[in-house]
C-alpha cells in the first residue's frame, strides 16, 4: 500500500508509504490517497485527519520518473484530488518532518494546518527545472504566507528550515523531532475534544469568504449560518455538571 490508514478513537492517520523513495509522489500513490479521501468524506467516526510520511521525511516531491510514466486520468486530476482533501469536513493536519519539497509542499498546503518537526525542510523547486505548478502552489502558497514571500520561495527555489517556516507562517507550530508525532496527536486531540459539527461549518464559512471584503464576509456569516449542532445540548449539559 502506498498510502496507509490507521484509525484511533476518532483520529485518522494517513501515511504516505514509499519510504525507500522518500515518499516521492506518483499517480498510483495519488490514486490511493484519493480513495482514502473519498471514504473519509462519508465517515462520521473520524473527527480529525493527520497526513504524514513514512521513514525519513514527509515527501521529497513528485517522482520525476513518474512524469514520463503513467499519466493521470485528466489534466487537473492531481489538483482535483488535493481539492477534495481540502474540502473534507474534518480538520486535516499535515505533519511534516524532513523533506517537504515542491509536490510534497503542494500536498501539505491542501491541509488546514502544517505542523513541523524541527527537522522539516520546505522548498518549491518548480523553477529550478523549468516547470510551472498545476497542483495548487500558485494559489495556496500566497494565501498562506503572502504574495511577496510566496514569490521569494517560488523564484529562488531556496530551502527553508522549520523555524523560518514558522516565522513566515508557512507552518503553525514546530516540535522537537523526538516527540513530534506525540505532539501532533496532542494537537489533534484538542481539535477532537470540540464539536465536529462546528469544525465542518467553520471550514465552509472560511472557504466561502476567503479574501472577500470584510463587510461581505460578515453578511455571509449572518445569512449563511448553519446554527447549532446536534451535540449542543449534551455539551451544554456537560458544562453545567462542571
Amino acid at each position: 500500500m502506498l498510502v496507509t490508514r490507521e484509525d484511533d478513537d476518532g483520529l485518522c492517520w494517513l501515511t504516505l508509504n514509499r519510504p525507500d523513495k522518500l515518499n516521492a509522489l506518483t499517480v498510483e500513490l495519488f490514486r490511493e490517497l484519493r480513495g482514502h479521501v473519498e471514504a473519509l468524506k462519508k465517515d462520521e467516526t473520524v473527527g480529525c485527519v493527520v497526513l504524514r510520511g513514512a521513514g525519513k521525511c514527509f515527501s521529497a516531491g513528485h517522482d520525476l520518473n513518474d512524469i514520463l510514466g503513467e499519466q493521470p486520468p485528466s489534466r487537473g486530476w492531481h489538483s482535483e484530488t488535493l481539492r477534495l482533501m481540502e474540502k473534507l469536513p474534518q480538520p486535516v493536519i499535515a505533519a511534516v518532518h524532513g523533506h517537504c519539497y515542491t509536490g510534497g509542499l503542494e500536498v501539505a498546503l491542501a491541509a488546514d494546518f502544517i505542523l513541523a518537526s524541527d527537522t522539516a525542510r520546505f522548498s518549491d523547486t518548480h523553477a529550478k527545472w523549468a516547470f510551472t505548478p498545476i497542483w495548487g502552489m500558485s494559489q495556496r502558497l500566497p494565501r498562506r504566507v503572502g504574495t511577496a514571500t510566496a514569490k521569494r520561495l517560488m523564484f529562488t527555489a531556496e530551502t527553508v528550515g522549520a523555524e523560518e517556516a514558522l516565522r513566515m507562517r508557512l507552518c503553525e507550530a514546530v516540535f522537537p523531532d523526538a516527540s513530534f508525532f506525540a505532539e501532533v496527536e496532542a494537537f489533534a486531540r484538542r481539535i477532537l475534544a470540540n464539536s465536529p459539527f462546528s469544525h465542518a461549518a467553520n471550514k465552509r464559512l472560511i472557504e466561502a469568504t476567503d479574501m472577500d471584503p470584510l463587510d461581505a464576509g460578515l453578511q455571509w456569516e449572518i445569512m449563511e449560518t448553519e446554527g447549532v449542532g446536534p451535540d449542543v445540548k449534551a455539551r451544554l449539559a456537560g458544562f453545567g455538571k462542571k
